[in-house]
């Protein structure tokens, strides 16, 4: 089963503990094969919208800032259960904020 866990930017500035802890989860996890891809979104972005034939492109940042998406990570487990348990993971090394899973459907 696949998932993408998103994380939402908490406003917090990252520390060098931040990033030796990260990079030890993320070795871990690519080499038992769970982390198919990870990265970090740029904060502004483009909104394109649709209603009936109208096409509306916005170009960020938008005003709500605490509701985007600031990284992503695709994993293959066995389990909802094992997901949830890698996002706790993953938020006890960075800190206060959201995560959000998603389950990927397809192939």
């Amino acid at each position: 089963m696949r998932y993408l866990m998103i994380s939402k930017d908490s406003g917090a500035a990252p520390d060098e503990r931040l990033y030796v802890e990260m990079g030890k989860f993320v070795e871990e996890l690519t080499a038992a094969g769970v982390l198919l891809a990870t990265g970090g979104l740029e904060a502004g972005g483009v909104r394109v919208t649709s209603s009936g034939e109208e096409i509306t492109v916005t170009d960020g940042p938008f005003a709500e800032a605490k509701e985007a998406v600031a990284g992503f990570a695709l994993v293959e487990v066995r389990s909802k259960e094992e997901a949830i348990e890698l996002t706790r993971r993953f938020r006890k090394i960075v800190g206060d904020g959201e995560s959000v899973i998603q389950q990927v459907f397809g192939p």
